[in-house]
């Protein structure tokens, strides 16, 4: 996900396969944010969002002792970042799930707690370059959405069903869409013609909704209702609501989480959960530190931390990425 342009891609460059020239953000900032929680022995990391599992494959490569648990709501994703880590044999795990449901990942396998998690969040290259998933509004495909393509409504489903308050909501919190509420009524009318099925179709409508004005500045007149629905389809901000404080949970004491967002509606949840566990738990007023009650996390970021001017060259997708990172405390410290 992202500010600027097509939806955030956190696994290739533009024009890749995907599978082959997988290019992870960060990466080496996240190896060594990684270093103290997981190097030189027996360690267990959560890759909460796998993908194509270039972030992991990584990981495995620099660590040697480092086992990893990868999740991934998307079954296809999960199949392909199989065949892609299998050369690390038993050392990777594959669960197919939605991140939020770290704990009962955990209770399944027996772990009461683990070394590191990361979460890269947004939309994959494999979901952006399949025409059928209806991720990307710059080619004609089913309104779909949906990141676990097995379950739940699609992007159709909210266009044709949804109320133009409802409409407007989500193109105004989820996309920051300025026009959402003209866009919802042009939505609502054009329905009533034929229901949505395709994106050329809703592409075709924003361009003749959205003011030429704005569509000069703007960027694409798609690209945050795009967004908007993703997010929506795909319940994406309640869930990382619920996901950040479980991986902090999750972590053992001396463990990390490293977090990457692509825009400013993730971010502001993830700078929001780790500000709260890094404050103290002692009530206001008091002289000292109550036993169990100071600060949960020590942050190891200054702020969300950017990718620099040549990984930016190199691997255009990188530019709207914000990463955040914090360690946990012991109990008593």
């Amino acid at each position: 996900m992202t500010d600027s342009g097509e939806s955030a891609d956190r696994d290739s460059t533009p024009g890749s396969t995907p599978d082959a020239t997988h290019l992870p953000v960060l990466v080496e900032r996240i190896l060594e944010l990684f270093e103290p929680a997981v190097a030189d022995r027996e360690a267990v990391l959560i890759d909460a969002t796998l993908g194509l599992g270039g972030h992991t494959d990584a990981l495995l490569d620099h660590f040697p002792r480092l086992r990893v648990i990868g999740l991934d709501r998307d079954p296809e994703a999960l199949e392909r970042s199989r065949r892609r880590l299998a050369r690390h044999g038993d050392r990777v795990r594959f669960v197919h799930t939605v991140y939020h449901r770290i704990p009962d990942v955990l209770a399944d396998l027996g772990l009461p707690s683990v070394d590191g998690v990361l979460m890269d969040l947004g939309v994959s290259s494999m979901q952006l370059d399949l025409d059928e998933r209806g991720f990307a509004y710059a080619r004609d495909a089913p309104l779909d959405m949906r990141m676990d393509p097995t379950t739940g409504p699609t992007a159709a489903d909210v266009l044709n069903t949804y109320s133009i308050d409802d409409l407007t909501r989500i193109l105004r919190d989820y996309g920051e869409e300025k026009f959402a509420r003209r866009i919802a009524k042009a939505i609502a009318t054009e329905r009533q013609r034929r229901p949505f099925d395709t994106s050329e179709r809703l592409v075709r409508l924003l361009y003749d909704t959205v003011p030429a004005p704005s569509r000069r500045t703007g960027g694409h007149p798609a690209k945050r209702t795009f967004q908007a629905l993703r997010i929506e389809v795909n319940g994406e901000l309640d869930i990382l609501r619920e996901a950040v404080p479980a991986a902090i949970s999750a972590l053992a004491e001396g463990g990390r989480i490293v977090v990457e967002s692509y825009h400013s509606l993730e971010d502001r949840i993830v700078k929001q959960a780790l500000a709260k566990a890094a404050t103290s738990r002692t009530p206001e007023g008091l002289p000292v530190e109550l036993p169990g009650h100071g600060p949960e996390l020590r942050l190891l970021t200054r702020g969300a931390e950017k990718a620099g001017e040549e990984e930016i060259r190199r691997n255009p997708r990188a530019a709207s990425v914000r990463l955040r990172a914090a360690e946990k405390r012991g109990d008593d410290t």
